[in-house]
């Protein structure tokens, strides 16, 4: 999909999936989730938010910084990113390839007013929250960035780095522990951990993942290390 999608009308249009116009005070809102709606991308599609699998939060400064600067997750993932904006001046988040948003910062220069509300965007006023749910589809190495006008010439610009899923693990759930977010599992040879089979505690991807499960569940599960612990980023019954 081509980000100089639309030019037309009397408001100027811009779209890397669905936007409006761009201004400081008032952002348009997103639509709802609609699954006929979703419009595939080379980085991915707009995410079904009750298939979320963790939470990522990030932080936008004034110092024009991201943190953190970079992300790593499963191709087939959907994730939900909490972007948080720390500074005194109004920030973005924009998920693309890095030929999209560099075209994409070059069109903020001609219209500074435009507002979005692409699915793949977070414009968020200081002190304010705001998020993205998105699933990646392709493996690859793409972007974040905040377009705001001398924002991405300053250095605004995060990565994102798709791996291609892990392989699926058989084991056994030992021991559940919500309070801590960990479970407890027999598993057997976790290839791409190079870890032989053994019972393990890891840490999980998103708490959700604990809800229904219970000590004695056969399970098939994904594990990888994620900022430095062996944490699980997929499980399900067997």
């Amino acid at each position: 999909m081509n980000i100089l999608h639309i030019l037309s009308g009397l408001a100027v249009a811009f779209t890397l999936g669905t936007a409006s116009a761009h201004g400081d005070d008032d952002h348009a809102k997103r639509p709802a989730y609609n699954a006929a709606r979703v419009e595939d991308t080379a980085f991915g599609r707009e995410g079904d938010p009750a298939k979320v699998r963790r939470s990522i939060p990030l932080d936008m400064s004034d110092a024009m910084r991201f943190t953190p600067p970079e992300i790593a997750v499963e191709r087939g993932e959907t994730v939900k990113f909490v972007v948080h904006n720390g500074g005194k001046l109004l920030h973005e988040m924009v998920l693309g390839t890095p030929e999209d948003l560099k075209a994409h910062a070059e069109l903020m220069k001609k219209f500074p007013e435009m507002e979005h509300a692409s699915a793949n965007m977070a414009h968020v006023k200081p002190g304010a929250t705001g998020d993205i749910v998105w699933q990646f589809t392709q493996a690859g190495t793409f972007q974040f960035a905040c377009l705001q006008p001398g924002h991405f010439e300053a250095g605004m610009v995060g990565k994102v780095t798709v791996k291609a899923a892990a392989a699926m693990t058989d084991g056994e759930v030992r021991k559940v522990d919500r309070e801590q977010g960990k479970l407890t599992l027999r598993h057997g040879p976790i290839a791409n951990l190079d870890m032989p089979g053994m019972t393990m505690v890891f840490k999980v991807a998103d708490p959700r993942m604990l809800e229904a499960l219970k000590e004695g569940d056969k399970v098939r599960f994904a594990a990888d290390r994620v900022n430095g612990a062996m944490t699980v980023t997929g499980i399900e019954p067997r």
